[in-house]
């Protein structure tokens, strides 16, 4: 008796914190550098078995069953490039038909509402902050029972977003896996109703594998016996492996058809989301949807594989619809044209650089004089920078920037956008290893003797050479860029540091241009820090 009414005071706490998403957000954060939380993660490498047995376990402490994520109607969806983007498209199309549909995705780009979404929108602070407590509430009261452990951040996150998705009743929930596939903490779906692969490529080495192969298998281990699955045309390697993965779990799977082959009673497609990597996406989103739909409607055995489905307009129009920020997005401020995306693989910056070539190109036929082109990237964790860099060499850059992952170097409230696993002094020293790169592919020489400087354990000033600098934080490199001319970037009330004399001559250039284009790729917390800046409501 005692411990229950202990248990309940500590609930009773929780509740009373609930009105506060600040705190929400710090106590979720501490989560990323929770000591149990980060030996969870050494100790699951090894046997990632593990990982499963432990959501089920920490699933169950925050009070839900396994077999109640039966109930939402789950469409579950990997992939190396464009599972979000396939994801976006095939929640579009199921809300246009009148469903109510549950979104959860990683990562975020500027608050980590966006990760868990209601008919499309993030879901409100005051739901999130009560959803949070009721959630942490229960499993740190159960800690003390079980060693102290907590979930690790991204595990809670996907535990809280099955609560909030069974809590407001949602018709489906589209579950975008977060890394990999067979271990990743999503798969503890049991039934979902439809599986999804959109395209692989190399990614996440250390922890799926250093070969098309290993990752395939991994992306594969999401396939449930008789629950039909779709992909797309795979890089040579991948599918072998997906059609034996599938052949052993006893899933049905399909090859998607090109765009092009589908019957629109409608008129052309349209794709809301922009480049030609994303048709394939969006065939991926129409056999998700249209077997979901099969399924909600039409009981009984159904799925006969990806026939030509004739496109309706619900369909056609969640094609047309269908937003997802910080992917092959563009934002025009006045003279000041921002390019964003947040490609961190090779595969994805091929799209990329396609992408922007042709978008960049239509925007300058109507530019009223010349343009001046920046880069600003950053990459993080253990891609090859180098390789990615090369091949933006071909869009012929005036300038390259480069900045770390911080929104502002003045500190300020940004808990959502903290990470707390990678130091200053490592994100700085990442961006010094680009800049050296991009001067090597450009010929540019390799000035060794320029050094960052760090004051407080951040750089005061960008240091200049040539065409490329670095800079301290997204805000300062952002506010270099666009010299005064993005009234967005100009408010007053953003802080603005002082850079040299001959930092600022050297952007004559950019003063002088009649429009500016602005790149920004490499990562996608780097093109979260931008939107944060660029778009004021998204950070409401």
């Amino acid at each position: 008796p005692d411990q229950s009414k202990h248990l309940s005071l500590k609930t009773k706490k929780f509740e009373m914190m609930s009105e506060n998403s600040p705190d929400a957000i710090c106590t979720l954060n501490t989560l990323q550098t929770n000591a149990s939380a980060l030996e969870q993660v050494r100790r699951e490498r090894s046997n990632p078995q593990l990982q499963l047995n432990a959501m089920r376990a920490f699933l169950e402490r925050a009070g839900l069953a396994v077999d109640e994520l039966d109930h939402l109607n789950i469409i579950h969806v990997t992939g190396t490039k464009g599972k979000g983007s396939t994801c976006a498209f095939t929640e579009q199309i199921l809300r246009n038909y009148g469903f109510r549909t549950g979104f959860y995705s990683s990562p975020h780009l500027v608050q980590v509402r966006e990760r868990i979404r209601i008919n499309g929108q993030p879901i409100g602070k005051d739901l999130f902050t009560k959803y949070f407590w009721q959630v942490y509430g229960r499993l740190d009261e159960t800690k003390d029972a079980h060693g102290g452990t907590m979930p690790a951040y991204f595990r809670f996150l996907t535990i809280l977003a099955f609560h909030v998705f069974l809590q407001e009743k949602v018709d489906l929930a589209v579950i975008e896996v977060g890394i990999g596939g067979a271990y990743d903490c999503t798969n503890i779906i049991r039934r979902p109703w439809v599986c999804g692969i959109s395209s692989l490529g190399i990614d996440h080495t250390q922890i799926l594998g250093d070969t098309i192969e290993k990752i395939a298998w991994q992306k594969g281990g999401i396939f449930k016996p008789g629950v039909p699955g779709f992909t797309v045309r795979q890089p040579e390697g991948a599918m072998p492996v997906l059609k034996e993965r599938a052949k052993e779990i006893g899933c049905p799977l399909w090859v998607c058809p090109q765009l092009e082959d589908y019957q629109p009673d409608c008129g052309p497609l349209h794709l809301g989301l922009a480049g030609q990597h994303q048709r394939s996406n969006a065939s991926l989103a129409l056999q998700l949807s249209h077997t979901w739909l099969q399924r909600r409607c039409l009981p009984g055995p159904r799925c006969k594989g990806p026939a030509c489905i004739l496109v309706t307009v619900c369909l056609s129009s969640g094609l047309a619809d269908a937003q997802w920020p910080g992917r092959t997005q563009t934002l025009k401020h006045g003279e000041v044209t921002y390019f964003l995306d947040g490609a961190h693989t090779m595969r994805s910056m091929q799209a990329c650089v396609q992408w922007f070539r042709e978008t960049a190109a239509q925007h300058e036929r109507s530019a009223s004089g010349a343009v001046a082109r920046v880069l600003l990237f950053n990459a993080t964790g253990e891609r090859d920078s180098a390789a990615m860099l090369k091949l933006l060499v071909t869009c012929h850059f005036d300038f390259a920037v480069f900045c770390p992952n911080i929104t502002e170097a003045i500190a300020s409230c940004n808990a959502d956008q903290q990470n707390f696993n990678v130091s200053v002094e490592n994100m700085l020293t990442r961006c010094l290893d680009n800049e050296r790169s991009w001067r090597l592919h450009n010929r540019l020489g390799d000035d060794k003797g320029t050094q960052l400087l760090i004051q407080d354990s951040l750089p005061r000033l960008p240091e200049h050479r040539g065409d490329t600098l670095v800079f301290p934080c997204i805000l300062s490199a952002l506010q270099w860029i666009t010299q005064g001319r993005d009234s967005v970037l100009a408010d007053p009330a953003k802080t603005t540091l002082a850079v040299k004399q001959s930092v600022t001559a050297k952007a004559a250039p950019l003063r002088e241009a009649a429009e500016i284009h602005v790149l920004i790729t490499g990562s996608l917390h780097l093109v979260g820090g931008a939107l944060k800046h660029l778009d004021p409501a998204s950070s409401k």
